[in-house]
C-alpha cells in the first residue's frame, strides 16, 4: 500500500467515525434523518459527479448498472439498520461491533459457501473478534447478557456488519473490476436511498420538519462527511491498494468511535471496553492475513 493509499485510509476513518458520532446523536429521528442527509449528500457532491460523468467515467452496461442499483438498496439497509441501532443501545458498543463483525463474516461466508480452507491466522482472528465482541459488550461481565437489552448493541452491531460484508464486497467491484468512479458509485447509492425514503419523509412532514429544525447540524455534516470517508477508501481502493489491506486498516475508525462516544456522549466506556476494541482490531488484522 502506496502512502498515498494509507492517508486516505487514515483520513477516511476519522471521517467514518465523527459522521456516526453525529447519527447517534440523531438516532430518534430514524429513516427521515437518513433520507435528510442523503438530500445533503446528493447536493453536496453533484457538481463533482457531473465532472466525473463529463470526463466519461460513467460506465455503461447491464452489469454496470445492477452494480449502481444493488450497492444503493445494501447501503439503505445499512443506513436504517445503523440509525436504529443507535437508538437501542450505545456509539461505543453498536459501532466497533458493525466495523468488526463485517471481515468476521466474509471470512466465514468463504469458508461455508466457498470452499475456502480455513486458516490458522483465521481461526485466531475469528477467536479474537468474538472476545473483541464481548468485552465491549459487557465490559468484562458476562451476565450484563442477560440484562434486559444487554444484547442489543450487539444484535444491531452484527446486523449492520453483515451489511458493511456486502457492500464492500460489492462496491470493490465496481470500482476495482468495472472501473467505475468512486464518486459516482456513492452519488447513485445516496440518490436512491433518497428516492425511496422520500414517501416516508412526505407521509410524515410534521416529523420531517421537526426533524430539520432540530438536528440541521448533524444533517450537514453526516451528509458532507459520510460519503466523503467512503469516496476516500474507494478512491485508495481504485488506485490498486488491495482489498485485503484496505479493510483491517479502515478498522482503526472502531477505536476512534468508541473514544467519541467517551469523550463526548458520556457513554461509560472503561478499560475493558477499549482493551475490546483492541482485541477486535487484531483479529480484523489476522482475518485479512490469513
Amino acid at each position: 500500500m502506496t502512502l498515498t493509499s494509507l492517508f486516505l485510509v487514515i483520513l477516511a476513518s476519522f471521517a467514518h467515525a465523527t459522521w456516526n458520532l453525529f447519527a447517534k446523536r440523531a438516532a430518534t429521528a430514524g429513516p427521515v434523518f437518513v433520507c435528510a442527509y442523503n438530500i445533503v449528500a446528493c447536493a453536496a457532491y453533484a457538481p463533482v459527479t457531473i465532472y466525473e460523468i463529463s470526463r466519461g467515467r460513467f460506465v455503461r452496461g447491464e452489469i454496470a448498472i445492477g452494480i449502481l442499483f444493488l450497492s444503493g438498496a445494501i447501503h439503505l439497509g445499512y443506513s436504517l439498520f445503523l440509525q436504529r441501532g443507535y437508538r437501542k443501545a450505545e456509539l461505543s458498543v453498536v459501532y466497533p461491533v458493525a466495523r468488526g463483525t463485517g471481515p468476521m463474516l466474509s471470512t466465514i461466508a468463504a469458508v461455508l459457501f466457498l470452499g475456502e480452507a480455513p486458516h490458522a491466522l483465521g481461526i485466531c482472528g475469528l477467536v479474537l473478534v468474538v472476545l473483541g465482541i464481548g468485552l465491549i459488550a459487557t465490559q468484562g461481565d458476562l451476565s450484563a447478557f442477560r440484562r434486559p437489552g444487554g444484547q442489543l448493541g450487539v444484535r444491531y452491531g452484527s446486523q449492520t456488519g453483515a451489511l458493511i460484508a456486502c457492500y464492500t464486497v460489492v462496491d470493490a467491484y465496481g470500482v476495482k473490476t468495472l472501473g467505475i468512479a468512486p464518486v459516482i458509485l456513492d452519488w447513485f447509492s445516496n440518490l436512491l436511498r433518497f428516492l425511496v425514503l422520500a414517501p416516508v419523509a412526505i407521509a410524515d412532514s410534521h416529523g420531517a420538519f421537526a426533524c430539520l429544525r432540530r438536528f440541521w447540524r448533524e444533517i450537514i455534516a453526516v451528509g458532507i462527511l459520510s460519503p466523503l470517508g467512503y469516496i476516500l477508501i474507494l478512491a485508495a481502493l481504485s488506485s490498486g491498494a488491495p482489498l485485503s489491506e484496505i479493510a483491517p486498516m479502515r478498522e482503526m475508525s472502531m477505536m476512534v468511535g468508541t473514544l467519541l462516544g467517551m469523550a463526548v456522549l458520556k457513554e461509560e466506556v472503561g478499560r475493558w471496553r477499549i482493551a475490546g476494541c483492541g482485541v477486535l482490531i487484531g483479529g480484523v488484522v489476522l482475518l485479512a492475513a490469513a
